[in-house]
């Protein structure tokens, strides 16, 4: 089970899926444990991240990266500077 980022998303990709029409999600500077109970894709509009994947490596996001989290994951996610971000579940 992997965080799939992909880095600078291409505007062309992210019109073509809709990204922004989702909804946005914001958070502050924090620290918390996260489990997806569904597949999750997001673009991130601000911040920076790192997700840590139980029993995995760190990820860092940020700023202009798209992110797909896979169902069942649990994770934990320090935000460093504050997220701004497009969602999709399912």
């Amino acid at each position: 089970m992997s965080i799939h980022v992909q880095r600078q998303a291409e505007r062309e990709f992210l019109d073509e899926i809709g990204v922004f029409s989702w909804p946005i999600w914001e958070a502050k500077a924090s620290e918390f444990p996260w489990k997806y109970e569904t597949d999750e894709s997001c673009y991130f509009l601000e911040g920076a991240v790192t997700v840590t994947p139980e029993g995995g490596n760190p990820v860092e996001i940020g700023r202009g990266d798209y992110v797909t989290f896979p169902a069942g994951l649990n994770c934990q996610w320090r935000i460093k500077r504050a997220v701004r971000k497009h969602y999709r579940l399912g």
